[in-house]
């Protein structure tokens, strides 16, 4: 029998970051910008706060002497930062340049895991690490800190109380997302612009301020999926390449949840327990070969998803009409 009381909480924390990364990728695509890059985001968000960490850790002589604010603030200062950058870049080519936006986010995300990579494997190297991995414990022990009454509630605490702060940052992100889009002047420009930016052009709408402001705050969103993943789920280790594929899986929750953010909480943890489900299936020492099909449940379910998305006839569970579409105002 599965044990939900130990898979749920996994599932959780499977799930936030693919919860940060579908976030930040629907605010992007209901201005009409289609980034493919969030893989590339999430990775350099990652890389980004591991340097901050490492460089912090390492300029203290004695690391029990380390302050518990800046061990916070550094390495979310630095994602943050790497992040908005990689929004930048994608923004600067599609919307000012008007790039192909397909082509565009599939080069920012291969940018985004070599860069992550060559600067992964830099460190590794200046820590002498006789393993291709760094650890940042010292830091991410406050990342990763629980409520201090979880563990005296039991099941109830271990289910909702025991994740560090980025977790349940997540949900409010998200719901607060979801706040804004519906029930905001903002939000109504922003879906304006997504579903018909000549028409918001002509309403007085700053098309390309909206696509700008946008399609950074979801990179920074995105990126705080990746600093979330090694600092709290992974305890502060960085290995090259260890993220996985989870920046692509968020891009597929997107289409999943309708392009609502809090639909978003509750498919990520769906999605993070079908990521880790295998280990929960017992099999037998003699069946140990359907451990790999098992591995395969979160995708199968992405390409089902996929099929009855195309089969949806509701206006409203459609993406915005103008996503992944360059806008030339002399043309309107």
């Amino acid at each position: 029998m599965i044990n939900f009381a130990t898979l749920i909480p996994r599932a959780v924390v499977q799930g936030i970051p693919l919860l940060y990364g579908s976030t930040g990728e629907i605010l992007t695509e209901k201005s009409g910008n289609l980034n493919l890059g969030i893989p590339g985001v999430m990775y350099v968000g990652a890389i980004s706060g591991v340097i901050g960490s490492f460089f912090y850790e390492n300029s203290l002589a004695d690391k029990a002497d380390i302050n518990g604010f800046l061990a916070i603030m550094i390495p979310l200062c630095c994602s943050v930062l790497g992040s908005l950058i990689m929004g930048l870049i994608y923004s600067f080519l599609t919307v000012s340049l008007r790039a192909n936006q397909n082509v565009t986010g599939l080069a920012l995300t291969t940018f985004g895991v070599g860069f992550g990579n060559f600067f992964g494997g830099s460190l590794i190297k200046l820590s002498g690490s006789e393993v291709p991995n760094i650890t940042l414990s010292a830091t991410s022990s406050y990342f990763s800190k629980t409520l201090p009454f979880a563990g005296k509630l039991g099941v109830v605490g271990k289910l909702f109380f025991s994740y560090g702060f980025l977790a349940y940052g997540a949900i409010f992100i998200a719901l607060a997302s979801s706040y804004v889009l519906k029930n905001t002047r903002v939000g109504l420009h922003l879906r304006a612009v997504g579903e018909n930016p000549a028409t918001a052009d002509a309403a007085g709408i700053n098309v390309t301020k909206y696509k700008y402001v946008s399609t950074c705050v979801g990179c920074i969103i995105a990126g705080l999926g990746g600093l979330y993943y090694v600092m709290d789920y992974a305890r502060g280790v960085w290995s090259n390449d260890a993220f996985g594929d989870r920046g692509w899986l968020a891009i597929a929750l997107v289409i999943f949840t309708i392009w609502r953010p809090t639909v978003s909480i509750f498919s990520s943890i769906l999605f993070g327990g079908l990521y880790i489900l295998y280990l929960y299936i017992p099999t037998g020492m003699e069946h140990m070969e359907f451990q790999e099909i098992y591995k395969m449940i979160p995708y199968i379910v992405t390409m089902v998803v996929l099929v009855l998305t195309s089969m949806r006839n509701k206006r409203e569970n459609q993406p915005p009409a103008a996503l992944g579409t360059a806008y030339f105002r002399e043309e309107r």
